[in-house]
């Protein structure tokens, strides 16, 4: 009970001191739109808000999947192998250095008219680099001892790793997969916004931008968090299920 009642009370109080200072300084919705006038640009644009936001999640999702695959693959070479894990951390830390603001647009001329595509390959671009290194570490930071023991006892390499590897790599990769859930949704919405296809919450804030509706814009940005937090407490919920052993009580 505790655990849905604090949140909610944070969001509440966030909400309630946003409307205050909108009120104490007076601000009109073109520079500054409060809780109370998202209520009716989400009223107004309700069947776009479901239609734009189905479109958004399941990109997001998908490219996250790619992520995940792609990101668990190159974490477990880079473990296993130090001279790959030397060869590869510049050219990922590179990669990732680079905005992906300015590789949006490359990516929408190479394949002009692909809109899904392009959507879902900036979202797997930007969420697989924490999913790459934290396998990566959490592998090879293997303690030495408990590998020497089960390979004396005749262990296979593959047994090591389902018995010793796997267990002590998944809090370090559920950590990095509650952060690339909002690097996905930050790539999807980047190139929802640049495309002249695009589609989804992206464009619809594209779309209040446009024709200076504020109250759409900050009812968008609200509509991308609540999907954020969703699929944040999804992967949440996945950890306790899978990794709820390491979890430590604090209280």
């Amino acid at each position: 009970m505790r655990q849905m009642a604090v949140p909610f009370l944070a969001i509440s109080l966030f909400l309630i001191f946003w409307e205050i200072l909108v009120w104490v300084n007076d601000w009109p919705d073109y520079k500054m739109a409060s809780p109370s006038d998202l209520w009716p640009a989400f009223w107004r644009f309700k069947w776009l808000f479901i239609t734009f936001g189905w479109e958004t999640l399941w990109r997001t999702i998908l490219g996250l999947i790619i992520a995940i695959i792609f990101g668990v693959f190159l974490g477990m070479i880079m473990g296993f192998s130090k001279v790959v894990r030397e060869g590869l951390y510049p050219l990922l830390v590179g990669f990732n250095a680079i905005p992906k603001a300015t590789v949006v647009p490359i990516i929408a001329l190479m394949f002009v008219g692909q809109h899904d595509l392009n959507t879902v390959l900036i979202a797997f671009m930007i969420s697989f680099f924490p999913i790459a290194v934290s396998v990566s570490i959490g592998l090879s930071t293997l303690e030495p001892e408990y590998r020497d023991i089960l390979r004396a006892l005749g262990a296979s390499k593959i047994t090591i790793f389902w018995k010793i590897a796997l267990p002590k790599t998944l809090p370090e990769f559920f950590g990095a997969l509650k952060v690339a859930v909002t690097l996905a949704f930050i790539g999807t919405n980047l190139m929802e916004i640049v495309s002249p296809h695009g589609r989804g919450l992206g464009a619809l804030f594209d779309s209040g931008k446009t024709n200076a509706d504020y109250p759409l814009m900050f009812a968008v940005l609200i509509a991308l968090a609540i999907l954020g937090i969703a699929l944040y407490y999804v992967v949440v919920l996945l950890e306790r299920i899978f990794a709820g052993w390491a979890e430590r009580e604090t209280d």
